[in-house]
């Protein structure tokens, strides 16, 4: 791994910008919380994309097997630190838009941060399919379109701007990578259209710029408030994760 992708890596769930780390750390919580829920003994998981590999203590600890695939190596490197630990972990290059991985084999697949990175998310979305065992669960996460920060980044990441931005954080910031942010409305379709049942929804991450980077644990505790209040309404696109609990239908069209 770079020492800027390191850097990057460290920094966004200890970032010393407290809506950062909230917004990233938010996301964590759900997540593991997630994977408990849905775990049970003898399960065979798999993280497709694990990036820093936060996730893996987690699946881990709940899984019978877990598997750990990605096409990048600075992630696979992360990942086979990892497996060095744990006879139940095996670590494989694989590129799911292309999956060499077994069919019908899976209980449960992580896919959290990773389909706003490629551009078929239909094709990505099937071969996921594929891996799962009938009533196996997808956990996925992603962006939202048209969320506050998405919407920011656009500008952030303009030249000139892009050098204020790292000035005021004083900490690693590279551009997103986000070629395939998709609406809610489009996951949703995306997802009947794959054969995968919404077994739970769930928003979170609400960014107001200006507030988040110079008004510390008050921007937290103003927009932790102002999540509440629209994560149920018309308004919830704003925030900018949307995580889903998926489950396999039994019967799946190719």
């Amino acid at each position: 791994m770079n020492a800027t992708e390191a850097e990057l890596q460290e920094t966004i769930y200890n970032s010393r910008n407290l809506t950062r780390r909230w917004l990233h750390q938010s996301r964590k919580c759900w997540v593991d919380n997630a994977i408990e829920r849905v775990s049970f003994r003898g399960m065979l998981a798999c993280e497709i994309g694990p990036g820093s590999c936060i996730y893996l203590p987690k699946l881990e600890k709940n899984a019978s097997q877990l598997y750990v695939t990605d096409i990048e190596n600075q992630h696979l490197t992360v990942a086979f630190s990892f497996s060095k630990k744990s006879e139940k972990v095996v670590v494989l290059e694989d590129d799911i838009t292309a999956s060499k991985l077994p069919e019908n084999f899976f209980d449960l697949i992580l896919f959290s941060e990773v389909i706003e990175h490629i551009p078929n998310a239909s094709l990505v979305l099937n071969n996921i399919v594929r891996k799962l065992k009938v009533g196996g669960i997808l956990i996925l996460s992603t962006p939202q379109k048209y969320s506050f920060i998405e919407l920011a980044c656009k500008i952030a990441f303009m030249p000139i701007v892009i050098d204020l931005v790292r000035k005021i954080y004083r900490e690693p910031i590279l551009e997103t990578g986000h070629i395939n942010l998709l609406t809610e409305r489009e996951m949703r379709k995306h997802f009947a259209n794959q054969g995968l049942l919404v077994v739970e929804a769930y928003k979170c991450g609400l960014y107001i710029p200006i507030l988040s980077e110079f008004f510390g644990k008050f921007a937290v505790k103003v927009q932790k408030y102002l999540e509440d209040k629209v994560k149920h309404t018309p308004l919830s696109h704003i925030l900018w994760t949307q995580c889903y609990i998926l489950k396999k239908n039994e019967i799946h069209t190719d």
